[in-house]
Parts: C-alpha cells; structure tokens; sequence
C-alpha cells in the first residue's frame, strides 16, 4: 500500500533525523551538519554527513543517502512500510489499515500464503536435520566443517525419503495441495500421484533481503542427479532478481561483494568472516543481480570456480558487472577449485591476501585471450596484440583509455606509441571510439557528454535546495523540462512546484520514491559537492555558467528529437529564445 503523502510528511517531519541517527551511528557536529563513521562500509575517517537543514544524511564515501526513513530501511533490511511504521510508533502516529482493490487483496493474500509455506516448510527441513532421520545430512554438513552456529543462521535442514512426509505435514497445518504445488515443494506423478519435490538432501533455505523464505535448493546425498535441485520461480521467488546470502552480505558494511558459484561457497566464506558473499541461484549471473549489487558497493569480487566452466563464467560476468557500471575483479583460486576448498586449506588469511591481489577484470581477460596463441611465433603474437588494440577500443573515455594502453604496454612488453597508433588506427577504421564533438555554436550542437549533463544538473538542484531564493533569479529562464534525466526532471517538478508554492523539502521530495535505489540517487542529488566561491561576482559567474550548462544542452537535446514529436519542437523552439536571452542576462545575487 502506498500511503498519502500528508500521512509520509507528517511521521517524516516527527522524527527529526539527527536525533534517530544518533541512536545507531556517533555523531559530532561541524558547522551546519553532524559527521560520523558511515554504518554502510568500512571507513576510518568520518564521511557520513546528516544535515538538520535538509533532514538528510549522505555518505561522501559509499554513496548512501536518503531521508530518516530511507536510512531506517538500510540500517533495519526494512521495507518501506516497515521503516514508517516504526518511525510512526516512535512518534506516536498510527497508520492506516490497508485498503486493497479485490484483484489486489487475492494476490496479496497469495503472496502472503506462499511466504508462509515456504518457512513452514522451512522449519521442518531445519527440525528433521536435527532429529535421528536427518543424521545423513548432518554427517555430511559436519564433514564439510560446518558448524552449529552456522548451520542455525543459514537454517539448513534436510528432506528425507521418497516418500510425501513434507507434503502430509503441511496439509496437517491446513495448507491446500494447490498452495503446496504452486510453492513449488511438491512433485506429481501418476504413479506416486502428488509427492515431495525434494527428498535425500540438505535443504538450503533462499531468502530475500528480509530474512523471508522465498524457495530452496537442495543438495541431494550421493551420486543420484541432478547434484542441486532449486525451487521453480513462483510469484514470490524470482531466480534473476535474487541472490543467495544477499540478506546477510547487504548489511555485512564491507564497501564490496564476493560473488561465488554455490551455496556451500557462500556458507564457507561467511563462516570465515567474509560476510560480503553471495551467489546466483543457480543460474548464470543476471543483469538484474548485478543491479542488485550496485545497491552495495561499486566493486565486486568474482570468486568462482578455477576450472573452464567457471572460467567461462567469470568472463560473462566481468562484462555484465561492466555494463552495470561496476568493477569486476578476478580472484585467484588455485591451486584450488572453490572458495570452500580454499579456505578449508589456506584459511581466512590467506583468502585475504587473494583478495587484496585479485586481478582486474580486463586483464584476467586477456589473460584468457593470451592462451589461444602461441606467443613464441611472431605472427600469432602480433594477431593477440591487435586482439588486445580491438579490446582498448571498448573504453569510450579517452582518459580511462590512455591509461589501460599504458599498463598493457607495460605488461605485454609492447611499445607505447606503437600500441596507441594500433588502437586509434582499429578505433578509426570501426568507429569505435569517436572523437569529441564540440557545439559549432553557444545555441546549437549535439546534447552534452552525459556525464557533464548530469553533473551541473545536479549542481543546479542542490544550489537551489540549498539557497532558495535564487528561484526567483532563474525561473524565466530554467524550468523542470531542462532536466533531461528522468529521475532528475521528476526531482525538478517536486522542487520547483515547493519552491514556487513557498514550501519545500528535499527529504520529502526523497519520501516521494519507494524504491531504495531512486531514494538513493535523489539524495546524491541533493548532494553535490558546490564549488567554494569567495565573492560576490564569483558566485554570480559560476550561477550563470551552471544555467547556461542545463539549458544549452536542453536546447540540443530538444533539437535532437524533433523529427515528429510535436512538444520536442515546441520545446526547442522557447528554448532557442530563452538560451538567447540568458546569454546576455547577467544574473544579480
């Protein structure tokens, strides 16, 4: 249920939020804002900032930001409602109850269904481990030096038989087979007619990122196939848009994630204190769970499988971790197969020292590429340094380029200036790398990097959230159609409606997002860094050159979509005039 936005404000506005940070994170002021050790990762100087102004906190190391209910969300693994219910507890505010359409109400009653069979189910896989029949798996979760304490946090358990011993139980605690069938905990064949899905192996309950069973995976005892059995996806259990461990790793404040192969992986590491581990389900790793990732940390350690299969597998992922705009690193398991394998013989420590070595994920590729030819014989060697010119041509910023055809020059023993000239001749001939392309005019030209866009987008909102009265300064000229992001437009919309109405708030305009990603963003967005200006004329200068970034490239992103869109050409249209006039507008502070 979403609630109204009067209700939101009026529990936001009740819990000041310095004063509930402060129950979790020390805090000490410095000039208007309060500064502390950011909960979200690991640091040792104070990044973490919370602003009474603004009644939000940032985090200028990790990203993290939002209002108070968007850090009770993070700092509690609590959803939305969750967050405000807790915050409306503490202020004395009772929420409504929620109201459902009917169509609604059945899905939501089938969601709510679903989750408690499966920790039913849950509960007696975890029982019968611990119980004469489950010894097997025991024995087995035991030898793999598994320990109590670890075995009861992750909640392993185990089916036994082959028989419907799950399936009667359940149908004794009122459950309909239907219901049974849909959670996916039971089979049907015409000769057992309905019966356990999983049977003779551990149990590995999956939860979401609020400790909620969601499906299972079972690893079955002996050589009987297949060797893992999962839960099919359900309406609540979603394989590309899940991680295992991802409930315990979010919180772990490491600052990266470790992304394994298997369950047992994932088990072994956090055993060892690696709280940051996890692993797809299963499947191969998703442009959805990568997204998750990002939620957690820029950087991700890929710890799969030394042998082809996970070679070939941690090549896939290195690009999927780039597209998401993460950093893949490479993490060195041999001589050993796994993670499991690896600390069971080298130990914590020495994981340790494979991580801080891991090995950058364009280098273990071509690492991997390198061993498809014969570098003794000059031929085959030259075809792998044009294959390596080819690859460079992937990085599109001319910086982050110049820097890899440094180290691979270094590394690969190549001459610089030979390598660069390979480079830019392949980038030349495919188009791979275009050249910068500057406006030929103050009012006209293709739309700005995106980058530079999003930069004194951002600039300009913050400026505005944190001196009002310069709306009235820029709103003949700026308005939220200059905003050309998405989220950036529907954040301008929010704040220039409050500006121009007297009354705004950007923790509000935070409130406005459920999403712990969009909450996230709209945060740094009220947190850009502003550029220290002395006088008076400095800061007039720097206004109107922010002005004139947004609108010039508003004015080339209109003009580059009018074709048949008939408000693009209106839009270009004011916006030639207004660009115009800004131009020789001097704007006075």
């Amino acid at each position: 249920m979403r609630y109204s936005e009067e209700l939101i404000e009026e529990i936001r506005t009740k819990n000041d939020i310095v004063e509930v940070i402060s129950g979790y994170v020390r805090l000490q002021r410095k000039g208007s804002s309060y500064f502390g050790l950011c909960p979200f990762h690991n640091e040792k100087s104070p990044s973490f900032s919370v602003s009474p102004g603004k009644q939000m906190y940032y985090c200028f190391g990790c990203g993290a930001g939002g209002n108070v209910i968007t850090f009770l969300m993070e700092y509690e693994n609590a959803s939305f409602q969750e967050a405000l219910k807790m915050l409306g507890d503490r202020a004395g505010v009772s929420l409504p109850e929620v109201e459902y359409s009917e169509e609604m109400r059945q899905k939501e009653s089938r969601r709510v269904k679903l989750l408690k069979v499966n920790k039913e189910a849950a509960k007696y896989y975890y029982y019968l481990l611990r119980t004469p029949r489950g010894q097997t798996g025991y024995r087995y979760l035991s030898g793999r030096e598994l320990t109590d304490a670890t075995m009861k946090k992750f909640g392993l358990g185990y089916a036994d038989g082959a028989g419907s011993d799950l399936t009667a139980y359940l149908r004794s605690k009122g459950y309909a087979d239907d219901l049974i069938t849909e959670a996916g905990l039971v089979g049907f064949d015409e000769k057992r007619g309905v019966h356990d899905k999983f049977w003779n192996r551990v149990m590995f309950p999956i939860q979401d990122g609020n400790h909620r069973v969601i499906g299972f995976g079972g690893r079955v005892m002996g050589d009987a196939k297949p060797k893992y059995l999962n839960s099919p996806e359900t309406m609540i259990f979603d394989k590309s848009r899940n991680l295992y461990g991802l409930n315990f790793a979010r919180s772990s404040r490491a600052g990266n994630m470790i992304l394994c192969e298997g369950y047992m992986d994932v088990i072994a590491l956090h055993q060892a204190g690696f709280g940051q581990a996890v692993a797809s389900l299963g499947t191969a790793f998703t442009v959805g769970q990568a997204g998750l990732l990002k939620r957690y940390g820029e950087e991700v350690f890929l710890a799969y499988d030394s042998d082809g299969a996970g070679t070939n597998a941690a090549l896939r992922a290195i690009g999927i971790l780039k597209e998401a705009g993460l950093r893949g690193r490479v993490i060195d398991m041999k001589p050993y197969k796994d993670p499991d394998e690896f600390i069971k013989n080298l130990g914590a420590p020495a994981f340790q020292e494979r991580i801080d070595r891991a090995q950058n994920g364009f280098f273990f590729e071509l690492q991997v590429l390198e061993q498809s030819y014969h570098m003794e014989d000059p031929e085959s060697k030259t075809a792998f340094h044009r294959e390596i010119a080819k690859r460079l041509c992937g990085f599109e910023e001319e910086v982050e380029r110049e820097n890899y055809i440094e180290s691979v020059a270094e590394r690969y023993h190549i001459g610089y200036e030979n390598l660069r000239k390979l480079v830019n001749g392949y980038a030349a001939r495919s188009g791979l790398v275009k050249p910068v392309e500057r406006p030929k005019s103050t009012t006209a030209g293709k739309p700005a990097s995106e980058d530079y866009a999003k930069r004194s987008q951002r600039i300009l909102l913050t400026w505005l959230s944190e001196e009002p009265e310069i709306y009235a300064k820029l709103k003949a000229y700026i308005s939220p159609a200059d905003f050309t992001q998405d989220l950036y437009r529907q954040v301008a919309d929010k704040l220039f409606a409050g500006l121009e109405q007297g009354d705004f708030s950007p923790a509000s305009i935070v409130s406005a997002f459920e999403e712990g990603e969009e909450q996230r963003e709209v945060a740094a967005i009220f947190n850009t860094k502003l550029e220290s200006l002395n006088t008076k004329q400095e800061r007039e200068k720097a206004l109107h050159d922010v002005m004139m970034a947004v609108k010039r490239n508003s004015f080339a992103y209109y003009s580059a979509r009018m074709g048949s869109d008939m408000e693009a050409f209106n839009r270009f249209l004011s916006g030639k005039k207004e660009l115009e006039e800004l131009e020789k507008t001097h704007i006075s502070l």
